[in-house]
C-alpha cells in the first residue's frame, strides 16, 4: 500500500501534507518543526508504522516511544493512535499477537507482560516524560524497582522516541539530549534514535555539552514555501486573531485571599467577551487560581458548560473531560466556557472563539494561540480574540521572570496572534541540572544505599517547581495492612507543594502511608516528601473531588473510592518470589531446558549475534540451579499438597511460605555455581552476571542486607540468605551435567582472592566493556526468556 492510501485509510482524511510524505518516504530527521494543527503525532506515527510495517525498514526501531510533558495530553494520543491503527486493521489490545499494540506507561499498574514480553514484536508506548525519562534513568516512576532494568533496557534499544511539544519539557529536554549522546557513544544492544518535534523549536536549546558536538549536523524537516502556499496551510497560519492585553491584570494586591478579587475580576471580563454558541478558553499558570476563576464562573455563569482542565485528576474524570471537550458546544445555546492550566497548551485538539491567557515563555503562548482559531474557522464570521493577562514582576511562577519579560516586550508590538505574524522562539535554553556521563553510568546499580535512599532523578525529568508524585484514596477503615497496590485508574498526580500542603493541613491524623518494599507492607509516611513517592491517603480525609481534581485546601469531605476490581500489585518485596510459587509444580532441569530453549528462540527473532545467543542460552541454563539449595527446596515442599516430593528438585511449587532464611536469593547461588564450575570459559563474567541479575535482586553490588543475621559460626561470610559452605546436589540437563557445588562467598570482599577478582571488580570491567545499553539489553533478554518459559509451562499444566 502506499503511504497516501495508508494515510486516508488511516485518518479518514482527504490526503496528507507534504511533510507527512516526506516524513514516511525519506530518512528520518533528528527534529520536526510544524506549526501546531498540523497533524505532527500522525504524520509520526504513520511514518514510523509505514517504514516498519509496510516498508520492511530495519532502520527503524521496532519500539516507537511517544513521549509527552503533561499527563492530559496522554489519553487523547492514545485515543487517536488505536483508532488509526484499527482503521488500518493492526491494532491489537495487547501484545503477542503479531498486531501492533500500544501502551500506557503512566505508572500505578503493572504493564509488565503487556510489552516487555515482546521486545521481537512492533509496538508503540505511550507516556508522560515523568514515567518515560525516569525509566530511561533506571529509576522508573510508579514501578516495582526491581523492573527498572527490563524497561531501561527495552526504552534504550530497538526505540525510536518522539519527543512532543518540547518547548513544555523543562529540565527534561536536556536530559533527552543527552541521553541520545550516551546512546550515540556507547554500544547498543540494538538501533535507537531520537525525533524532536514542536511547532516552537529552538534547535540550541539541544546544544548540551555532550549532545553539541552532533547539533551542527542535525537533519531537520519544516514546512517548505509551497506548502505554506497551500489553501488549507495557509487559512491556518493566517488565520485572524486579533490580539490585545486584557483588562484585568494579575497583582500582589489582586491575588491575596485565595485570588478571590482576580478571579472575580477575571470572570466579570470574560463573560463580557464570551459569545454565545461558542466556545471560549480562559488559560492560567497555576492549578489554584484555575480552580478559583472556575468557582468564580459557576457563581455568575449558571447557563453556559463549564469545565475544569488541569493535570491533578484521576483517569476516569479525565477521560470524562476528554469526551466532553471532543463534543463541540451547541451553537444554540449559551455556549462553553473552559478554565484549563498548561495542561490545554499543547497537542489537545481543540479550538476556540475567544482566548485569554496569562503571561507565559514565549513559546508557550504561540501554543496557546494555537488552541484559538485553530483551523481558521471563524475567519468567515469575523474572526478571533485572544487577551494577554499581565501580571506583577513579583508573581512569575511557575516560570522565569526574565522569559515573562521577554515575552512581554513581543507582546506589546502585536496586535495578531496567527501564526504568520508571530516571530520567531528565540528563548535561551534554560539553566538545568545536566545529566553527565558519570551520573548516568551511576545509576546502572539499582541498589538502594545503606541508608535506603535511591539518588534523586528528578532534577533531570522537570524543572524544580513541576515536580510531581502520585496519591491514590483508599476506605482504611478495615485497616491498612490489607490494602493492594493502586491500579492505573487510582492515581493522581499531585505537585510536591500541593501534597506538602496536604500533609500540613492534616498533621497528627494518619494521612498518607507508603510501600516499603523491603519488608513488603505499608509504612506511615513521616519522611520529606520528593518526587517519584506514591503515597496512599486516607480518603476520609478529603483533597478530592471529581469536579475540581486535587484540591487540599477546599475539599474538606471524604474521597470517592473507585471500584477494585481492576487493582494490581505494582511493588514487590525483596524477599518476594512470587514467579517460583506457581498453581502448578515444574521440575527444576525441566524449567532450565526451558527457559534455555526459550533464549534460542527471542535470539533467533531478534537476529542476536552468536556469542550473544550462545552466552544468554547458557545463562538461561544455568539461571535457577541455585533453586537446589536446602532452603528453597524446604520452602518448595512446604505444604501439603508438595510433602511427598522432598527428594525431587522443583523450580516452581503452589507452595506459598517464605524462605526459612530471611532475604534467600536463589539466583546469587546460582551465580556462585556458575562461577565455581565454569570461571575458565569465554564471556563468564557477563554470564554470571547474566544469572545473577535475572530477577533484578542481585546486580552490581554484594553485600548482606542491613538486618540480615550471621551464621551460626560468626566466621562464615553470608549475603542475601547464602552462607559461604553451603551446597547444592548436582543437576542432570540434557546437554549439560552440572556437578555438586560447594558455594564460596569470596568474591563479595574486595580485592583478589581463591576465586579472583571480586563480585564488584567484575561487573564494572563488564559496564565498562560492554556498556549500559547493551549489558541492559542482554539481562532483559534474560529475563524475558524465563518470563516467558514459566507462563507456557503453566499454560501446559492448565
Amino acid at each position: 500500500m502506499e503511504y497516501e492510501a495508508l494515510f486516508r485509510k488511516a485518518t479518514g482524511l482527504q490526503a496528507p501534507y507534504p511533510y507527512q510524505v516526506k516524513l514516511a518516504k525519506e530518512p528520518w530527521p533528528d527534529t520536526l518543526d510544524i506549526p501546531t494543527g498540523l497533524g505532527k503525532t500522525a504524520a509520526v506515527m504513520l511514518a514510523w508504522y509505514y517504514k516498519r510495517r509496510v516498508q520492511k525498514d530495519a532502520a527503524t526501531p521496532r519500539r516507537l516511544v511517544i513521549c509527552l510533558p503533561m499527563r492530559v495530553l496522554v489519553e487523547q494520543t492514545h485515543s487517536n493512535i488505536n483508532q488509526w491503527l484499527e482503521n488500518l486493521g493492526d491494532w491489537a489490545s495487547a501484545a503477542g499477537n503479531d498486531k501492533v499494540s500500544v501502551h500506557l506507561l503512566m505508572g500505578g499498574e503493572n504493564d509488565l507482560t503487556s510489552w516487555a514480553d515482546f521486545p521481537e514484536e512492533d509496538m508503540i508506548l505511550i507516556g508522560t516524560q515523568d514515567m518515560l525519562l525516569s525509566r530511561a534513568l533506571m529509576r522508573g516512576y510508579g514501578m516495582s524497582r526491581y523492573q527498572w532494568p527490563v524497561h531501561f533496557a527495552l526504552l534504550h534499544n530497538d526505540a525510536l522516541w518522539a519527543f512532543d511539544e518540547v518547548q513544555l519539557m523543562g529540565a527534561g529536554l536536556q536530559t533527552s539530549a543527552q541521553l541520545e549522546s550516551f546512546r550515540r557513544s556507547f554500544i547498543l544492544g540494538s538501533n535507537s534514535r531520537s525525533l524532536w518535534v514542536s511547532a516552537t523549536l529552538n534547535k540550541n536549546w539541544l546544544a548540551t555539552v555532550d549532545f553539541k558536538p552532533y547539533l551542527e549536523n542535525l537533519a531537520q524537516l519544516t514546512l517548505s514555501p509551497d506548502e505554506c502556499a497551500n489553501n488549507v496551510i495557509q487559512a491556518r497560519r493566517e488565520a485572524v486573531k486579533r490580539l490585545s492585553r486584557a483588562q484585568t491584570a494579575l497583582t500582589t494586591e489582586n491575588t491575596k485571599a485565595k485570588a478571590i478579587v482576580y478571579a472575580q475580576a477575571l470572570t466579570q471580563e470574560v463573560l463580557e467577551k464570551h459569545l454565545a454558541g461558542t466556545q471560549s478558553i480562559v488559560i492560567i499558570n497555576t492549578v489554584e487560581r484555575a480552580q478559583a476563576i472556575f468557582g468564580a464562573l459557576k457563581k455568575h455563569s449558571p447557563n453556559a458548560e463549564l469545565l475544569l482542565i488541569h493535570s491533578r485528576f484521576r483517569p476516569p474524570e479525565r477521560k470524562a473531560l476528554n469526551q466532553a471537550l471532543s463534543i463541540p458546544p451547541s451553537t444554540e445555546g449559551p455556549g462553553r466556557i473552559v478554565v484549563a492550566t498548561q495542561a490545554i497548551e499543547a497537542g489537545v485538539d481543540m479550538t476556540s472563539r475567544v482566548l485569554f491567557t496569562e503571561l507565559a515563555p514565549w513559546s508557550s503562548l504561540v501554543q496557546r494561540f494555537g488552541r484559538c482559531n485553530r483551523y481558521g474557522e471563524c475567519n468567515d464570521s469575523g474572526g478571533a480574540d485572544v487577551f494577554w493577562i499581565d501580571q506583577d514582576s513579583e508573581l512569575t511562577n511557575p516560570y522565569a521572570a526574565d522569559a515573562l519579560a521577554l515575552a512581554r516586550d513581543k507582546l506589546m508590538w502585536l496586535d495578531s496572534a496567527s501564526p504568520a505574524h508571530l516571530p520567531a522562539t528565540d528563548e535561551p535554553s534554560p539553566l538545568v541540572s545536566v545529566l553527565r556521563r558519570r551520573d548516568f553510568l551511576e545509576l546502572f546499580n539499582t541498589d538502594p544505599d545503606l541508608s535506603g535512599f535511591d539518588t534523586d532523578i528528578s532534577i533531570y525529568i522537570r524543572d524544580a517547581d513541576d515536580l510531581d508524585v502520585q496519591v491514590f484514596w483508599r476506605d482504611l477503615i478495615q485497616g491498612v495492612e490489607e490494602q493492594t497496590q493502586p491500579s492505573r485508574n487510582e492515581i493522581c498526580r499531585a505537585s510536591l507543594s500541593q501534597l506538602k500542603n496536604y500533609l500540613d493541613k492534616r498533621k497528627g491524623e494518619d494521612a498518607a502511608w507508603r510501600w516499603d518494599a523491603l519488608d513488603g507492607k505499608w509504612k506511615l509516611f513521616r519522611e520529606k516528601v520528593r518526587p517519584g513517592l506514591i503515597l496512599m491517603l486516607n480518603a476520609d480525609l478529603g483533597g478530592y473531588d471529581a469536579e475540581l481534581g486535587f484540591s487540599p485546601e477546599k475539599i474538606k469531605y471524604a474521597v470517592t473510592i473507585l471500584p477494585d476490581d481492576s487493582r494490581e500489585q505494582v511493588e514487590e518485596s525483596y524477599d518476594g518470589d512470587a514467579r517460583s510459587q506457581q498453581n502448578h509444580p515444574v521440575e527444576l532441569a525441566l524449567h532450565l531446558n526451558d527457559v534455555e530453549q526459550e533464549m534460542r528462540n527471542l535470539a533467533h527473532a531478534l537476529e542476536l549475534s552468536p556469542k550473544d545467543a550462545e552466552a544468554t542460552a547458557r545463562a538461561g541454563r544455568w539461571h535457577d540451579t541455585g533453586k537446589a539449595h536446602e532452603v528453597f527446596r524446604s520452602t518448595m515442599t512446604a505444604c501439603e499438597s508438595m510433602a511427598a516430593q522432598k527428594n525431587t528438585l522443583w523450580a516452581k511449587s503452589p507452595c506459598r511460605g517464605r524462605h526459612k532464611r530471611p532475604h534467600f536469593r536463589h539466583e546469587l547461588a546460582s551465580m556462585l555455581a556458575w562461577l565455581t564450575h565454569r570461571a575458565s570459559e569465554p564471556n563468564a563474567d557477563l554470564i554470571a552476571y547474566l544469572i545473577a541479575a535475572h530477577h533484578g535482586k542481585v546486580r552490581m553490588s554484594l553485600r548482606a542486607l542491613p538486618d540480615e543475621k550471621s551464621p551460626e559460626t560468626g566466621t562464615r561470610l553470608f549475603a542475601r540468605g547464602v552462607w559461604d559452605g553451603d551446597t547444592l546436589p548436582g543437576i542432570d540437563l540434557p546437554t549439560e551435567h552440572i556437578p555438586d557445588t560447594t558455594l564460596r562467598l569470596d568474591i563479595m570482599q574486595l580485592g583478589e582472592s581463591a576465586m579472583g577478582s571480586s563480585w564488584s571488580d567484575r561487573v564494572q570491567r563488564l559496564l565498562a566493556a560492554q556498556g549500559p545499553f547493551r549489558l541492559a539489553w542482554l539481562e532483559a533478554l534474560v529475563r524475558i526468556a524465563d518470563w516467558r518459559a514459566s507462563r507456557k509451562e503453566q499454560e501446559d499444566r492448565a
